[in-house]
C-alpha cells in the first residue's frame, strides 16, 4: 500500500471535529478537484506494509484512525487495512471523495463512512457516484464542500433526491467567508450542520496537522 503521510493531530472535520486522531493519508486520487488542499498526495509517498502501518501507528497514545487521502478507496488492500485496524481495536473513519462504489466498504462493522459529493465549483461533479448516498447508514457522515451559491443549490438538490439518513454537513471551500453559507442554511431550515476545518482554523492551511 502506497502511503504519504502518517500522523497525529485533532480531527478537523465532521462528527469526531476536536477529537484527537491518528491521519493515515494514502497516496494516489482519481480525482482533480479545483479547490484540492493535498495535491502532494497525488503521487508522493512510499510502499508500506500493513504491518509496518500498525506498528508506526502504535506509538501514538490513540486509538482513533482517519484513513484519509488521495483517495483510500484506489488502494487494492484498503480492506485489509481495515480489519487489520479492526482488529487491533482501532475506531476507524473512512474518508472518500464518492466516486468510487463504497459497497464493499459498507458492510463493514465499525467504521465510519465519510462520503463527499463533489459540487460544481470543484469541476468534478460529473464523477460523483450518487448511488452510494443509499448505501450510507445512520452513524455515517455526507459532505458536500461549498464556494458559492451555485454549489448550494446543487447540494439541496441532492439532498431532496436522494434523502440521506445521515448526517449531513455543508463544508465552505477554506478561504471562503462562511457567513453567506450560515445564513443560507438558517433561512432555508435545512437539517445539516455547518462545518468548519478545525484543524485549518488551529494551525493554517499546511500539512501534516
Amino acid at each position: 500500500m502506497k502511503i504519504n503521510e502518517v500522523f497525529y493531530s485533532i480531527q478537523g472535520e465532521g462528527k469526531w471535529t476536536g477529537r484527537p486522531n491518528i491521519f493515515i493519508r494514502t497516496t494516489g486520487c482519481n480525482l482533480r478537484c479545483k479547490y484540492c488542499d493535498t495535491k502532494y498526495a497525488y503521487d508522493d509517498g512510499k510502499e508500506m506494509s500493513i504491518t509496518e502501518i500498525i506498528k508506526q501507528i502504535s506509538q501514538y497514545p490513540c486509538k482513533y484512525i482517519c484513513i484519509t487521502g488521495g483517495e483510500p478507496l484506489s488502494q487494492n488492500d484498503i480492506l485489509d487495512l481495515i480489519n487489520a485496524l479492526s482488529k487491533n481495536k482501532y475506531h476507524i473513519c473512512i474518508e472518500t471523495n464518492g466516486s468510487i462504489d463504497i459497497r464493499n466498504i459498507s458492510k463493514c462493522k465499525s467504521l465510519l463512512i465519510s462520503l463527499d459529493v463533489k459540487c460544481p465549483s470543484s469541476e468534478m461533479h460529473k464523477k460523483n457516484y450518487l448511488q452510494n448516498i443509499s448505501l450510507l447508514k445512520k452513524d455515517d457522515q455526507l459532505k458536500f464542500i461549498i464556494k458559492d451559491r451555485k454549489d448550494y443549490e446543487y447540494a439541496k438538490k441532492i439532498l431532496r433526491e436522494y434523502e440521506p439518513v445521515c448526517t449531513v454537513f455543508f463544508q465552505p471551500v477554506w478561504g471562503i467567508d462562511p457567513r453567506n453559507l450560515a445564513e443560507w442554511i438558517i433561512q432555508d431550515s435545512l437539517d445539516v450542520k455547518l462545518g468548519l476545518q478545525l484543524h485549518k482554523i488551529i494551525w493554517g492551511n499546511r500539512r501534516g496537522v
